[in-house]
């Protein structure tokens, strides 16, 4: 029996851990025998889960520099328990779930090697059945049997090879030629010149099997190539200079549309041609469009940070806003709620560019938010006139204060509990009458012209505060209205607040 506290690696739904020696002397814990003994674990899981005495199950991976050698170790910790594993190679975060659900293959699981857009010492674990993602519950079961392992001697690494990225990008395809409908329905995109940045991470197939198969141009588009040292840029949409270099590349390509995915593609963004960024709260207005033309009045779900004129926008459109939690599984699972309770929410997306449609399993797939806007470019459809009239804040920041008291949940109940007191007697301040996270407060325009959420990390121990104002200035304005109520606390660092202040 191992003696490892495989606990220490869970992240939410997910395994992460650091998989190699590195220059910040972080120590290695996501080790050969912990990917064998939570490999091995998730077969033991399933089978009890799913009633079945043998499983099949899919292993894929993204570019990183540790990747081929965990994918190695998940197949032989696999194999200690008799599945039939089946080696993906390269894929995307999305491609391992629809290899549980689409022809011919419809995996009893599958495990993604990944750790998305972290630094390249970095590596993790996804695991997914035809019912989804695992949940947080889920992943603690599994760490806790993987400890039930302590294996000797030599590992059988054997599996079989399966391209199951052609059956995935065919489906992608399929999408784009039905929702086009066009003349040459084989080139639904000809004319259209789009690019893409994968980042080196995996999406570049994305540029070859789906753009370029649909008759599109991608000239500018630019690292396509696998490479697990990122050495271009981090694979992440939010990255400031990751966005400015998709930015650039758009602009001097003179491209209708220039794509950006992370490096496992769950999430990605846009550019349109004059520049402008389809990311956060611009990319959740366009796909809300689309979700509210082909399905009027339907909710959309997103998380807390989203702004007042995105709210505006959804209603307008005729469309419901549910402003719910941070946090991608936290939103993609209650749309799922809404439609179990007959309330129809078409679409669950958070600002970071996970995004998930009903019609496609709810699964947070960026190249699915993509095949969305190619569908209208298609259509011959400008994405820039879908949101003329989103309003866009004036000033948006974001401030992490870290929680200096040793009770780090409680301590940051304390605060909100403070906050929530004090705003009742603060002049041209009021508390969102429908909030699920943090303290979100309305500013009149002499107080701000805006709205601030402070609210606790689901993951670290910190308090983001979120502000957006439509007035130049707004900002600072709310922040040193809060800075006197946060001096009443000794649980959070405000030195932040106070750097940004002045």
């Amino acid at each position: 029996m191992s003696t490892t506290d495989y606990k220490k690696l869970q992240n939410g739904s997910d395994i992460r851990g650091i998989a190699m020696e590195n220059e910040w002397n972080d120590p290695v814990n996501l080790t050969d025998d912990a990917v064998r003994h939570l490999a091995a674990a998730f077969v033991v899981w399933l089978k009890r889960t799913s009633g079945k005495d043998s499983v099949k199950i899919a292993v894929g991976r993204d570019s990183r520099l540790t990747g081929e050698a965990l994918l190695k170790n998940t197949i032989e910790g696999l194999n200690t328990q008799g599945a039939e594993a089946h080696d993906l190679g390269l894929a995307s975060t999305p491609a391992m779930f629809m290899s549980t659900v689409l022809d011919p293959y419809h995996f009893d699981g599958s495990i993604m090697i990944t750790a998305s857009h972290l630094p390249y010492h970095r590596n993790g674990m996804k695991f997914f059945t035809p019912k989804g993602g695992l949940e947080h519950d889920d992943i603690r079961k599994i760490t806790e049997i993987a400890t039930d392992f302590n294996f000797d001697g030599s590992f059988d690494s054997s599996a079989e090879k399966t391209d199951f990225m052609s059956v995935y990008t065919k489906y992608l395809c399929d999408k784009i030629r039905a929702g086009v409908n066009a003349e040459d329905y084989e080139h639904p995109l000809k004319g259209l010149h789009i690019i893409v940045d994968a980042g080196n991470g995996n999406g570049g197939f994305f540029e070859s099997r789906v753009l370029k198969e649909l008759g599109a141009d991608t000239t500018g588009s630019q690292f396509l190539d696998p490479d697990g040292k990122f050495p271009n840029h981090i694979p992440n949409p939010e990255n400031k200079e990751a966005a400015a270099s998709i930015r650039k590349a758009t602009l001097t390509s003179k491209a209708d549309l220039g794509i950006i995915f992370d490096t496992d593609v769950d999430r990605a963004g846009a550019v349109l041609p004059d520049g402008r960024e389809l990311t956060r709260n611009a990319l959740i207005a366009v796909l809300s469009h689309i979700a509210l033309r082909e399905h009027p009045g339907t909710t959309i779900v997103t998380d807390s940070v989203t702004s007042t004129g995105l709210a505006t926008f959804i209603r307008s459109h005729g469309g419901v806003h549910h402003r719910f939690k941070r946090g991608y599984k936290n939103v993609i699972d209650e749309s799922i709620r809404l439609n179990n309770e007959g309330k129809d929410s078409q679409l669950a997306i958070e600002t970071s560019g996970h995004g998930a449609w009903k019609e496609n399993f709810f699964l947070d797939d960026g190249a699915y938010l993509m095949v969305k806007l190619l569908i209208e470019l298609g259509r011959g459809n400008r994405l820039e006139e879908m949101i003329a009239d989103l309003k866009e804040p004036a000033e948006s920041d974001e401030i992490r204060f870290p929680v200096t008291a040793s009770n780090i949940q409680e301590s940051g109940d304390q605060v909100l509990n403070l906050l929530t007191e004090e705003i009742k007697n603060h002049e041209g301040w009021q508390a969102e009458a429908e909030n699920y996270e943090g303290v979100r407060v309305n500013c009149d325009e002499a107080h701000g012209n805006g709205w601030f959420l402070l609210r606790k990390s689901l993951h670290e121990p910190i308090m983001p505060l979120n502000l957006e104002s439509d007035s130049e200035g707004g900002n600072k304005i709310m922040a040193a209205g809060l800075l006197e109520i946060l001096k009443k606390t000794d649980s959070i660092d405000l030195s932040p607040l106070e750097n940004y202040i002045h």
